[in-house]
């Protein structure tokens, strides 16, 4: 191997059959902010957030993005070192070892394949809404037929979610350079649309045609302090605060996924996630605080507490026709269901992607590291697809409040693998904490205390579940909802990671993540990872190197 291609590695472990160079920094951040979903997150959380917190939903949006941040520095590191499509899987597998990578690669995936079937819920909810808008228009003032029989009628709510997400599996299927373009689109819609819902929230308050319930501009919306110190809130309901706040800004390291598929391989990813999280952020603080100007946080019909939001309504479609007026709502409507349809389509890529990383290094069958003439990953978007459409079947049923007890369960597990990549991240540099005042912040001291709070929470949120008051109220014999469907997640995984540790023990004997192929490269590498430049890639393919994992073709 010559010195001139140790000189400037292609970081990566190995091909696995994706598109490369497919998508540019525009484009990675679509997909992130379409993945975190803005208009059908704060649609499905700020009712939520505002009977845990009342007024100071915008102290707690700020305050949850910290830890947001410290474990997104130890991803951008991890990113670095190993740039990989299986992201947490991979890193976790080759920093701690192959048991806790699986579980972590799990984490993952179950929290995204649960919260697709919460997208395709509230993507019926404004299809529906819209199409009698429509009607409305040219037909009787008071028709609601479709919105009411898919609120009212379990089957033909389920046909709708399923419909949705199976068209959604194939969008995502067939191309990420399509899921790009079309998010475009979404994306710019959505944000606008809401944006203008926001202004004219404010405005109407400010020149008295709001609700009475209506608050005025604080600085103490934004003071965490006033939630410890507010009679009937405290310490619990910062917490329960925060675990909405985790949700929120869940989706941003999709655009790290995609690291294999992007331009600029060794940047775009890092400087996506930063544009994603920081727009992101200061939409939901403006959102967020020209609603409960508006509604306000009281118990009356409109407020954020009262009857028809905490019943089951979500928050724009209470909000959108007193604030538009009924001809204008249309464009809130539109919004939301653009929002959920693109992140329902985006979301796919992480657990697609995380599955194909699974079976190529031999975690899982074979099939899952099969690419589809479309250069994706096939099987394993079909598998996602599959499993969301029938969880949501088996929830629909049996729960008071699917899009509630699905958030917090999510809530949860993104506490858990995002707390595991942490710790990973911290683990993975561990020659070189005090090698800088840099990697002591960034590789040990952030993504460290990024760690614990994740960890802290997900014992408290997993704990509080067992309540069966938690969350909406749902519960089987005295137990909360929430939690069985954790402790049921957790253990189908670790069941899983029994069964595959039999059925593929090669890549639980580290067999199939090591490249022995010479000397360490690059800064920041683990010194026991050699990763592929494309002269080694060659060098494979003639059978004189090996190749971590089985052939993706």
């Amino acid at each position: 191997m010559s010195q001139s291609n140790l000189a400037q590695p292609e970081r990566k472990l190995s091909q696995k059959g994706l598109a490369k160079g497919s998508i540019g920094l525009v484009g990675a951040v679509a997909i992130g902010i379409s993945c975190i979903a803005p208009d059908y997150t704060l649609t499905a959380t700020l009712g939520y957030a505002a009977d845990s917190v009342r007024q100071f939903t915008p102290a707690i949006v700020w305050l949850g993005l910290i830890p947001m941040l410290f474990v997104a520095l130890g991803y951008r590191e991890l990113n670095r070192a190993i740039p990989d499509s299986g992201t947490s899987f991979t890193w976790g597998s080759r920093a701690v070892g192959p048991r806790f990578g699986w579980l972590t690669g799990w984490g993952l995936i179950a929290s995204t394949i649960v919260v697709l079937a919460s997208l395709a819920q509230i993507a019926a909810v404004f299809l529906f809404e819209t199409i009698d808008w429509v009607i409305r228009l040219v037909g009787p003032s008071d028709w609601s037929a479709l919105s009411d029989l898919n609120t009212n009628n379990v089957l033909f709510n389920v046909v709708a979610v399923v419909a949705l997400t199976a068209g959604a599996t194939y969008m995502c299927y067939r191309d990420l350079k399509l899921t790009a373009r079309f998010q475009y689109v979404m994306v710019a819609f959505q944000l606008v649309a809401v944006f203008i819902f926001g202004v004219v929230a404010v405005v109407k308050h400010v020149n008295g045609s709001g609700p009475a319930g209506g608050l005025d501009f604080s600085l103490d919306f934004f003071n965490p302090l006033t939630v410890l110190q507010t009679p009937g809130l405290g310490f619990d309901a910062l917490i329960n605060g925060l675990a909405v706040a985790v949700f929120i800004y869940w989706g941003w390291d999709v655009v790290l996924t995609i690291t294999e598929e992007t331009k600029e391989s060794q940047r775009t990813p890092g400087r996506a996630a930063n544009w994603t999280i920081l727009l992101i952020t200061v939409y939901y603080l403006f959102i967020s605080t020209a609603t409960i100007m508006f509604a306000g946080v009281g118990q009356d019909d409109l407020g954020l507490t009262g009857s028809i939001i905490q019943g089951g309504e979500n928050v724009f479609a209470a909000l959108a026709v007193p604030v538009l007026g009924q001809s204008a709502a249309i464009l809130v409507f539109l919004a939301v269901l653009s929002s959920s349809v693109a992140s329902l389509e985006s979301t796919f890529v992480s657990p697609a992607r995380t599955l194909l990383a699974m079976g190529h290094y031999g975690a899982l069958g074979r099939r899952f590291a099969k690419t589809s003439r479309f250069a994706t990953p096939g099987t394993a978007t079909i598998t996602a697809g599959a499993v969301a459409g029938g969880y949501y079947a088996v929830m629909r049923p049996i729960s008071d409040n699917v899009l509630s007890d699905t958030m917090l369960t999510t809530a949860i597990f993104i506490c858990f693998y995002y707390g595991l990549t942490s710790f990973a991240a911290v683990w993975y540099f561990r020659s070189q904490w005090f090698k800088s005042v840099r990697n002591f912040f960034l590789q040990l001291l952030l993504p460290g205390l990024g760690g614990l709070f994740l960890a802290f929470m997900f014992v408290h949120e997993l704990a509080g579940s067992l309540d069966p008051a938690y969350g909406t109220g749902s519960n089987i014999g005295g137990v909360g909802l929430v939690f069985i469907l954790s402790v049921i997640i957790l253990l189908v995984g670790i069941g899983f990671l029994v069964v595959s540790s039999l059925r593929n023990p090669d890549f639980f004997r580290k067999q199939t993540t090591s490249i022995p192929v010479g000397q360490a490269v690059g800064d920041g590498l683990d010194p026991h990872f050699h990763a592929l430049t494309d002269n080694d890639i060659d060098e494979a393919e003639a059978g004189q190197v090996f190749t971590a994992g089985p052939s993706a073709r």
